[in-house]
């Protein structure tokens, strides 16, 4: 059976960490355990997901789960509460679905303080990982027979209908993740026709009727190049000679955002080498097998500019293609000739390697992600294969594999400190301290371990990187990328825990460690007032014309986000509560600016874009609580006003909220098919109008959404996993709003704009529409208060999102 290992590691010659590993989670294969019904249950819930796959593609990452409970021996004796038809919400039934859940969810904590969850979802990070084991020859080594089964398990298990694969899991079949995932099944043993339900013999077919391998993307292009597959005259050029470029030039490394930074840098070392793996029988096999005319006759410089429809979602413009052809036809010829090659190229080259071996040391070789960990990792063998630098790599793969009930697959990048941050949030709000202190001092301490403490070593500006001291990172420590809202939701989180008795956060966070925090905040607002997420954004945004992918989006330059900066809003106005005299006009500036930067952006339907999650839903929840926490309310805010009539306009028959993945590619809201809600989604949306302050207009819309909440837990606390939700995991909490049922007259000393509030409820007869009679520039509206009854909601990986909305309403039942 699989086990989950958590903050386990050794330093040596290849392994070392900077805080002894605390938020490392390795999975590790022990043949001889788990008793015959242990084996039964995982082998039922595999099943289970394979059955229902093509319904719910998410796993609902089951196996640690079933550990955790299982070595805890946790039993939930709390009873099963339901809501009936007609049957008003008391506060002791949300009290006891909120005791049940938190109780649940604090199970699930780790050892060392963390909830361990699953990043992943996307479909092309984990063949180019089997492509680099299988060239450097540390296939075998790296994933033994039980890896491969799991991984050969999730290949199959998200395979479409049609054969092929999409982008990610929700996604339609694409070129690029099917070409990958053919080859992957082929090196890990799978014959030409074999697989489950004839997965090889399926996706080679989708990939000859759609014109065959030539119309794969260009990183497609790049990885089959590098197998040997493709053939590099046709692929774009990649020149390394990019990262010795003059920094006044419009278009340099330190202007790009640090992803594609990432990512482009080994691609750029390879193309420059123009390196090509072993061509085993294997490899000859699969040109056979990928193209409909012999390899070998293929025109390779005219397939450069192919691609597959279905992989199309940012179309290149012409003056891109041109320059694309002028460096293939005329600098890249001019560059591998004397003396530039020995002038120039392996100048770049050697520059090129020095700047990779800098991002791999101060990441302890996790790098920014893991798309960028293979392509360095290879990049560290191409240049010497027994280097200590490879071998550094090989020793932090099991920090990026992750098994579920759906097999082996691997982590964007993993999300211990963001998940904790809010998780802890939600059990502070619940206001179960009583009964979960334990828990809380668990989580306080890892976030406190998880805080980063230095910069990035040497000259990190000559390296194009930014400050990280007082940050929090996505994942651990030991990663160091600084991340805005992870920062932020760290900060507010060992603010919180400030407050409470010394019994339960035993040391609190010095103020210089909150000090650097806030600096960072500070740091990474443009002039805009939004906040990037890495690094400070203000680069020209016609850079992004020169985007070189074809199935991303704005991912040449660091932009501003709606929820990066809402969450700053929540820190800091908690930081200046706490510590009003720290950069206070500073911290002043930045908050009002951000809240420009929200109304700047808000689109006319009112409704915000997400980011990070799916989508306008989940921008609004951000939004709405970010202009919330700084005292802004639906009677002095336009904005937010306009926010609470796209999430009334959008609630569902049921009572919940449910917006397709398909909001997010096509910038436009799209619901979910069939009237369908999603608990997460139901959960947004409730705190969202918590947030605006709607309890005092109209607690019906609120009751229904609890009533779905509820009414949708399972035995165990747990709520049931659903579609895809999240593009990353992440969540917000608001403590502060109270739902009040009497309606509270408006201060128009404190209107900011001036605007009717013309409230119709969502799907309402007009004899139950109410609002307060006042006037606003000689406008009016009149109605009468309507008897209402309640509701509640909630989901699996983001049971917190369900506990806080939860904690909202009991607080508001009490009033």
């Amino acid at each position: 059976m699989w086990k989950l290992k958590i903050a386990e590691g050794v330093d040596g010659p290849y392994l070392y960490s900077t805080n002894n590993y605390v938020g490392r989670q390795t999975w590790e294969f022990d043949p001889d355990a788990g008793t015959p019904e242990e084996r039964a249950e995982v082998e039922e819930v595999r099943q289970n997901f394979f059955k229902n796959r093509y319904q719910v593609k998410p796993s609902s990452d089951l196996l640690w789960r079933m550990q955790f409970l299982r070595e805890k021996n946790f039993k939930q004796t709390i009873p099963t509460v339901k809501i009936e038809d007609g049957e008003q919400i008391s506060y002791a039934k949300v009290t006891t679905a909120l005791r049940r859940a938190v109780h649940f969810f604090s199970a699930l904590q780790a050892s060392d303080g963390h909830w361990p969850a699953e990043s992943t979802g996307s479909l092309f990070c984990l063949p180019p990982l089997v492509f680099s084991l299988y060239i450097t020859g540390h296939l075998n080594s790296v994933l033994p027979e039980e890896h491969c089964r799991e991984i050969l398990r999730y290949i199959y298990y998200h395979q479409n209908e049609d054969g092929g694969w999409g982008l990610h899991i929700e996604g339609h079949s694409i070129m690029y993740c099917t070409v990958l995932s053919y080859i992957c099944m082929r090196i890990l043993g799978v014959g030409p026709n074999g697989g489950l339900n004839s997965a090889c013999a399926k996706a080679r077919k989708w990939i000859l009727d759609h014109g065959s391998a030539t119309y794969i993307p260009s990183w497609g292009k790049t990885w089959l190049s590098i197998l040997g597959i493709f053939d590099w005259s046709g692929a774009n050029p990649m020149p390394p000679e990019f990262w010795i470029l003059p920094s006044f030039l419009p278009i340099h490394p330190a202007k790009i955002w640090c992803y594609s930074r990432m990512a482009y840098m080994p691609m750029s070392y390879l193309f420059g080498k123009r390196f090509i793996g072993p061509i085993t029988p294997l490899i000859e096999q699969l040109r056979e097998e990928l193209y409909l005319q012999p390899y070998n006759e293929i025109n390779w410089s005219k397939v450069r500019h192919l691609c597959a429809p279905e992989d199309i979602y940012n179309t290149h413009p012409l003056i891109q293609d041109l320059i694309w052809d002028s460096l293939y036809m005329f600098i890249e010829p001019l560059l591998n000739r004397w003396p530039f090659k020995k002038l120039v190229r392996e100048r770049a080259l050697q520059i090129t390697m020095k700047h990779i071996h800098y991002e791999d040391e101060n990441s302890r070789y996790i790098t920014i992600g893991c798309v960028e960990k293979v392509l360095c990792m290879l990049a560290c063998w191409v240049e010497e294969p027994n280097s200590d630098y490879f071998k550094k790599h090989l020793a932090r793969i099991p920090d990026f594999l992750w098994v579920a009930e759906d097999g082996m697959k691997i982590h964007g990048l993993s999300s211990q400190q963001w998940d904790t941050s809010l998780a802890i949030q939600a059990l502070l709000a619940s206001d179960l301290t009583n009964e979960i202190g334990h828990v809380l001092k668990r989580g306080h301490d890892f976030i406190k371990k998880s805080q980063v403490k230095d910069n990035p070593s040497g000259d990190f500006k000559k390296m194009y990187r930014h400050v990280s001291k007082g940050s929090w990172t996505f994942s651990d420590q030991d990663h160091g990328w600084q991340v805005s809202d992870c920062t932020a939701e760290g900060l507010k989180c060992c603010l919180l825990m400030s407050m409470l008795p010394p019994e339960i956060i035993d040391e609190k966070l010095e103020p210089q460690q909150l000090y650097d925090a806030v600096n960072i905040l500070l740091s990474l607002q443009s002039k805009t007032g939004g906040l990037a997420v890495w690094e400070p954004s203000g680069v020209q945004d016609w850079l992004e014309m020169f985007n070189p992918t074809e199935f991303f989006a704005d991912i040449v330059i660091e932009h501003e986000y709606v929820e990066c900066t809402a969450s700053a809003i929540h820190a800091l106005v908690l930081f200046k509560k706490l510590y009003p005299g720290h950069k206070t006009k500073e911290v002043d500036n930045f908050i009002t600016n951000a809240i420009q930067y929200l109304k700047n952006v808000q689109l006319p339907d009112g409704s915000w874009y997400g980011s990070w999650g799916i989508c306008f839903i989940y921008g609004t929840y951000f939004a709405l609580g970010g202009l919330s926490a700084a005292g802004k309310t639906h009677t002095n805010c336009l904005a937010m006003h306009k926010g609470v009539e796209f999430l009334l306009r959008t609630q569902r028959e049921n009572g919940g909220w449910g917006e397709s993945y398909k909001s997010c590619p096509q910038r436009r809201y799209v619901p979910l098919e069939g009237g369908r809600s999603n608990l997460v989604q139901t959960a947004w949306a409730l705190m969202g109008l918590i947030h605006a302050g709607h309890a005092k207009r109209d607690l019906l819309p609120l009751h229904r959404a609890a009533k779905q909440l509820i009414n949708s837990q399972l035995e165990n606390g747990d709520f049931p996993q659903q579609k895809l939700f999240e593009v990353v995991e992440s969540f917000e909490i608001s403590l502060e709003e109270l739902l009040h049922e009497n309606y509270e007259e408006p201060n128009f000393g404190e209107v900011e704009e001036t605007f009717v509030i013309d409230y119709r409820p969502f799907n309402r007869p007009k004899e139950e529409w109410w609002c307060k009679e006042f006037k606003v520039n000689d406008a009016a509206t009149e109605g009468a208060m309507p008897t209402v009854v309640v509701a509640i909601t909630s989901t699996v990986e983001n049971l917190e999102k369900i506990i806080v909305a939860l904690v909202q309403l009991t607080d508001r039942l009490t009033i």
